[in-house]
């Protein structure tokens, strides 16, 4: 098993925000997986977006425009 950023705990309880009664280790796991390919996706997204700037530092609406970006229709 990799190494993972994200605990489970969180992930069981934003499955549970999703309207879920339970759900399994498996499902919590590949759910945290997804999550972590994402965010990745996007921080890199706005580092690209910073650099085109001439910055090093990523800020907020560099995290924003690339959400927006590669989430369209799921994050307005």
């Amino acid at each position: 098993m990799s190494s993972s950023e994200l605990s489970l705990a969180p992930i069981h309880r934003l499955i549970k925000k999703a309207g879920a009664t339970r759900a399994s280790e498996e499902a919590a796991e590949e759910l945290r997986k997804i999550l972590e390919e994402v965010g990745i996706a996007i921080a890199k997204e706005a580092l690209s977006l910073a650099q085109y700037t001439g910055r090093r530092t990523i800020k907020r609406e560099d995290i924003e425009r690339a959400a927006k970006t590669l989430l369209r229709g799921f994050y307005t």
